[in-house]
Parts: C-alpha cells; sequence; structure tokens
C-alpha cells in the first residue's frame, strides 16, 4: 500500500522530496483508482479531493501541499472547466452588481476631481489680464497643482495599501473640496495664499487614483478590471469636459470664482453618499449577494491572490525592489509620458485655441472640452475590448502592450495633425483623436499595476504618478517658456509627440503581465 501512495502523489506534488508516510496512515483504494484516472492537470478538483482526505486523515503529508496547486498564474485567468466556477454574470447582472456601484461612486470621485483641477485652466484667462500676468508666469501658477500633487501619491499609495480605499479618498476628497471651495478668498487675500490652496489642492488629490487602483484590484476578477477602469477614468475625463464647459457658464453667471464654489460643496455632498454606502472590500460590504461575493473570490483566486482585506501590519513597502525590476520602470515611464501629455493639453489648449486661431474663452473651452467626451467613451471601449481580448486567450503581456501601443503611438500621430490644422474645426477633430486614442493607455499601464504587484498596487501607483507629477510640472511650465523663448506652440507639440513614440517603444520592451516575484515579506 505504500507503493501505490507513491505512485499517486506526483499528480498532485511536483516536490521530489516528499517523504513516504507512515504506514499507519493508508489511503482508501478507490482514491487511488480515481487519482490514476484523472488528469493530472486539473490543479483544483485534485486539490479538492486531498483536501477533504485530509480533513478525513489528519495527514501531515497533505497539508503544505494543497497551498501550492490552487495558485494560478494571470495568463492562466481564462481557464474556465474547473467543475465549481461560479458562472459568469450577464451584462444586466454586471450593470447592476454592487462593484459597479463602487465604480461608478468611483468615477463620480474622479469626475469632481478633475473639474476641480481643469477650472483654473480657463479662470487663469481672466486671472492673467486682471493682474498682468506673462505666459510664463501663468504657467507657473498653473503648476502650483502639481507642486502638492508631487508628494501625496506614495503616501496615499501606501495609506491605502493598509487602510483601505474607503476612509482614504473619504479624506481626499474631503480635503481637496475644501481647497477648491476655499480658492477665491486665497486669491482675494494674496498670490502666495492662491498658490497654497492650489498646492493643498494637489496633496489631497494626490491620494484619488491609487484609491482607484486599490479598489479595483480588489472588487474586480481580472476579466473585468480594464472596464472597470474604463469606466472610472470616464468619469475622471468627464470631469475635464464638464469643467471646461460649465466653468464659463458659471463665471458669466457666478463671476470668476462662481464654479470653484459650486464643485467645492459637489465635493462634500459626495463625500456623505460615500461614507454611507461604500466599503473597501466587498466582503465587508452588507449589501453584496452571496453570487457576487462568490464570483469575486473565485475569480480572484485564479488571477492576481489579491488580498480582499486591508493590511494590518505597518511595514515600510519594499522601495528598492520595487524599483530593481524593469517592468516597474515600464509602468513609471508610461505614467510619466501620460502625465504629460495629459497636462501640457488639459492646462494649454483653452489658451492655445484663443491665440492661435483667435477663439473667445467660451468657444476655446468647448473645442477643449470636446476631445475629453470622446475619451471617455473610448476608454470603456479599449477596457471591454481588452477583456474580450484575455477572455479569448489572448496573453495579458500582449493585451497590455496592444493597448499601450493605441494609447501612445496614436496620439504621438495626432499631434502631428494638429500643428498643421489651418481652422479650429480640424484642430479639434485631431486634438479629439489624440485623446481619444490616448485613452486606451489605460488599458495598459494602468491596469497593469495591478497584475505585477497586486499586494502593492496603491503604492506603485503613488510611485508612478509621483514620476508623472514631475514630468507635468515640466511639460506645463516648460511649455509656457517653451512659448516666450521660440514664440510658437507647434514645436512644444512635436516634442511631445516625439515622446509619445519613444515611450510607447520603452513599455513594448519592458513591461510584461505576469506578477513579478518583489520577494515580499508573508503578513499573516
Amino acid at each position: 500500500m505504500a507503493s501505490a501512495v507513491r505512485t499517486s502523489y506526483p499528480a498532485v506534488s511536483r516536490d521530489r522530496n516528499v517523504t513516504k508516510p507512515e504506514s499507519k496512515f493508508t489511503i482508501p483504494p478507490r482514491f487511488v483508482d480515481s487519482q490514476n484516472r484523472n488528469n493530472r492537470f486539473r490543479d483544483v478538483s485534485s486539490a479538492s479531493s486531498l483536501q477533504r482526505i485530509r480533513l478525513r486523515h489528519d495527514s501531515p503529508v497533505l497539508r503544505p501541499v494543497v497551498p501550492h496547486r490552487v495558485r494560478v498564474s494571470s495568463n492562466d485567468a481564462q481557464f474556465g472547466s474547473e467543475e465549481n466556477e461560479v458562472q459568469a454574470p450577464s451584462f444586466a447582472e454586471f450593470i447592476t452588481s454592487e462593484r459597479v456601484k463602487v465604480v461608478a461612486m468611483l468615477a463620480l470621485a474622479l469626475a469632481l476631481c478633475n473639474a476641480d483641477r481643469v477650472v483654473m485652466s480657463v479662470a487663469i484667462v481672466p486671472l492673467s489680464l486682471s493682474n498682468g500676468w506673462s505666459r510664463s508666469f501663468a504657467g507657473i501658477v498653473q503648476s502650483s497643482f502639481l507642486w502638492g500633487y508631487l508628494v501625496s501619491p506614495i503616501a496615499g499609495g501606501t495609506l491605502v495599501d493598509y487602510y483601505g480605499g474607503k476612509v482614504v479618498m473619504a479624506w481626499g476628497v474631503a480635503l481637496w473640496s475644501l481647497a477648491t471651495f476655499l480658492t477665491p478668498w486665497a486669491a482675494e487675500t494674496s498670490l502666495w495664499a492662491l498658490l497654497a490652496m492650489r498646492a493643498l489642492l494637489g496633496i489631497a488629490e494626490g491620494v484619488a487614483l491609487p484609491c482607484m487602483n486599490n479598489m479595483v484590484a480588489r472588487w474586480f476578477p481580472q476579466t473585468e478590471r480594464a472596464r472597470a477602469v474604463g469606466l472610472a477614468m470616464a468619469g475622471f475625463t468627464l470631469g475635464s469636459a464638464v469643467g471646461l464647459m460649465l466653468s464659463p457658464i458659471l463665471m458669466s453667471q457666478g463671476g470668476v470664482f462662481g464654479p470653484f464654489v459650486i464643485f467645492g460643496l459637489s465635493g462634500f455632498l459626495w463625500v456623505l453618499v460615500w461614507l454611507s454606502a461604500a466599503s473597501s472590500t466587498p466582503n465587508q460590504n452588507p449589501q453584496i449577494s452571496k453570487y457576487e461575493l462568490d464570483y469575486i473570490s473565485n475569480k480572484g483566486q485564479k488571477s492576481s491572490l489579491v488580498e480582499n482585506k486591508p493590511k494590518t501590519a505597518k511595514v515600510i513597502p519594499p522601495f528598492r525592489r520595487l524599483l530593481s525590476k524593469m517592468p516597474t520602470w515600464s509602468i513609471i515611464v508610461a505614467n510619466a509620458m501620460h502625465s504629460w501629455g495629459f497636462f501640457v493639453i488639459l492646462s494649454w489648449m483653452p489658451i492655445y485655441f484663443n491665440s492661435v486661431y483667435h477663439v473667445d474663452l467660451r468657444q476655446a473651452a468647448w473645442f477643449s472640452a470636446v476631445p475629453w467626451i470622446v475619451m471617455a467613451v473610448m476608454g470603456y471601449v479599449g477596457g471591454l475590448w481588452s477583456d474580450i481580448l484575455i477572455r479569448n486567450g489572448t496573453s495579458v503581456t500582449l493585451t497590455r502592450k496592444i493597448m499601450q501601443s493605441i494609447g501612445f503611438v496614436g496620439p504621438g500621430i495626432a499631434l502631428v495633425g494638429l500643428v498643421t490644422a489651418k481652422s479650429p474645426a480640424f484642430a479639434s477633430a485631431w486634438l479629439t483623436l489624440a485623446v481619444g486614442l490616448k485613452s486606451f493607455s489605460h488599458s495598459g499601464f494602468l491596469v497593469n499595476l495591478q497584475e505585477i504587484a497586486p499586494q502593492y498596487s496603491g503604492v506603485l501607483h503613488g510611485i508612478s504618478n509621483t514620476a508623472g507629477t514631475f514630468a507635468a510640472i515640466l511639460g506645463t511650465v516648460g511649455a509656457g517658456f517653451f512659448v516666450e523663448l521660440v514664440g510658437s506652440f507647434q514645436g512644444f507639440l512635436l516634442l511631445t509627440s516625439l515622446l509619445y513614440i519613444l515611450s510607447a517603444l520603452f513599455y513594448n520592451v519592458f513591461s510584461t503581465g505576469e506578477r513579478v516575484n518583489f520577494d515580499e515579506p508573508i503578513h499573516e
């Protein structure tokens, strides 16, 4: 009987050093026969059988084997032949699920996040005229938001990894809404007060994207994450459109500071709803159904094994190990270029249309807002396509590289068309194409964060966001000085186009969709 035990175990454990069990422990012959007939690669069913036998016989030999058999790599998420797998939800079930409610609230928070920051892109024109600011100094005023945004993403990402997204996001929205609401008072007090309030806005908003990424990793299985990120980032980009379109209207009715008051009060209202309705993880949500919780848990075990609870041990993230891997740097470079292009377009396009095509402020804001609406729609389309590719068997690595290539090479080409446009209508069309294609990168590097280091997705997003903020400051301030020195926006847009192409090449060479081993300590 002992020999029978040895011949039946290779289907379960790859460890050649498994010791022979004591003779007092026996396995029923019917189990040995059934194991010989089973496919050796059906991991979950084998592990389940062994778990039942372990409970029956209390075997010390079987215990260390089971955990190694239920782990599945990120590229195996599409395998669905296990007998106990929860059936995938229909579209109606998906759209009415608790996880979609969570991502909808995140999308609304990101919309407020971007609306609050973009108001200054419109208000800077009358403020510059009334205070006699030069183009370069206007760039400094706009970049003051980024001074605060530079320091908070890493701290915010670390906090959300340990305390969960609900509390950290609530504090972030409350603080940035307060900073937005107090901006009119700061502007009338002194220039330094205005700069300080914009910096506080940046500090508070630095936690938004790490919170979104952390909560998506815990609420959504891998086959739905790109769609979830697409929905959340749709809110982010729609916030730009809403801010750009409503700000001139609100300014005409309530003065230059009207939008700051309205958007600030809206943020306070969001916090009240969020605290009463949201939870950091699915198993903390009292409203979630057993079916949905089983589906998230079942799919989560087949992907990156994200732990659905905030960590309790206060351990400093392994920054040196995180920065020692090239996949980390591929995400850092991609985020830096994403932020460069995003803030250059967000901050300077109203002024670009006003100065190059001589359209008034309200028309310039509308021309600049249309691309963000298209970006919101295209971001979801890219996420849906990405999820379909993975479910149909395309590797996660290849899928992320396809999305990232479209998201960077496309805008690089479209910006060349923007430079050659002779009318504001054609310029807006090229800008819309650039921003719409740019949204595909949300299904590239932005989802990739959750795949290479799911347990550190918040802090890794913070690191890459900090690099992105450096690039955004350089691009926003540099554009103002570049225009003053060269006398043309077109040259700066061509430089941005070249950087897009080079960043896409770097990402395609060094990125991966597999979980990267950062030798993290195990937390009980």
